[in-house]
């Protein structure tokens, strides 16, 4: 952990804590129209996909999908050395998770999988897991009524409630958070949430699925899950997370594989990322 360390250190005297952007979103609402192509009309059409709109994207910081775009480069190598470690150990479910709230996970999250799903050889799944606070199809501004929540509850099926979408001529798969609720820890131990899971590895399986999970400190909704899932990425970031924060982590998360902790929010003068 000395590494790390020295990497949050000497990034917070750099600079001081650069506030992450929030994105406003009562329980069950989600942007509807914003995140669509020039044609979408936020129907799901299985066949083509939703079309995301790439300015939108942009405003929301979701740049990996432009392969000229030079802030992609670090999504790309972060990917090219997760993808690797997967590769070698035979793993498909990479749970994305941060220290506290603010440390950018989600953006992570998505930026990773649009990077991947970039490659030809390549396609993502991305679920979002984060039941108290759902944003993935916020940020995509993707329109939903379904999702998992619905799912873990029967209303559903996974395969209904999942969504193509498309920017160019990449495609990924969302699988949205439609509402917020209080009772994430118990939807974490449950027998639906271990069933989801191997379905999705079944049904799936030719695609890397990436969770969008819960900050690990504020709840045990992580460590419920941990020992069901592959690999885990820890975000981080400076002026947010603590060296405290970033050792409890590491106590938490001994019962899956840690493949890179990102540190994020670093000063541009110096690196806008850290990858260990």
């Amino acid at each position: 952990m000395e590494h790390i360390r020295q990497a949050v250190e000497r990034a917070r005297a750099s600079a001081g804590a650069n506030a992450e952007q929030q994105i406003p979103m009562g329980q069950g609402s989600h942007r509807q129209h914003p995140g669509l192509g020039a044609g979408g009309s936020g129907q799901h059409d299985a066949r083509i996909g939703i079309e995301l709109d790439p300015v939108y994207l942009e405003s929301m910081r979701i740049v990996a999908h432009d392969v000229m775009d030079p802030r992609s480069k670090p999504f790309d190598i972060l990917r090219t050395q997760i993808l690797r470690t997967m590769d070698q150990e035979s793993w498909q479910l990479l749970a994305v998770t941060s220290p506290t709230p603010g440390c950018g996970k989600t953006l992570t999250a998505i930026n990773l999988a649009l990077s991947i799903a970039r490659q030809p050889d390549r396609s993502v799944l991305l679920v979002d897991m984060d039941m108290q606070r759902p944003r993935l199809a916020s940020y995509l501004g993707l329109e939903c009524d379904k999702g998992l929540i619905s799912v873990l509850e029967g209303r559903t099926t996974l395969s209904d409630s999942i969504i193509q979408t498309r920017i160019g001529n990449n495609q990924m798969m969302v699988l949205p958070g439609e509402s917020s609720t209080s009772h994430s820890s118990e939807w974490m131990a449950s027998r639906e949430i271990s069933g989801l899971l191997q379905n999705i590895r079944k049904d799936y399986k030719s695609r890397i699925i990436i969770l969008d999970m819960p900050p690990v400190l504020p709840s045990d909704d992580v460590i419920s899950i941990l020992p069901q899932l592959d690999c885990v990425l820890l975000v981080t970031a400076v002026g947010v997370s603590t060296v405290s924060d970033i050792e409890q982590c590491n106590r938490h998360l001994q019962s899956a594989p840690l493949v890179r902790v990102v540190l994020n929010k670093a000063p541009e003068t110096t690196s806008q990322y850290y990858y260990y």
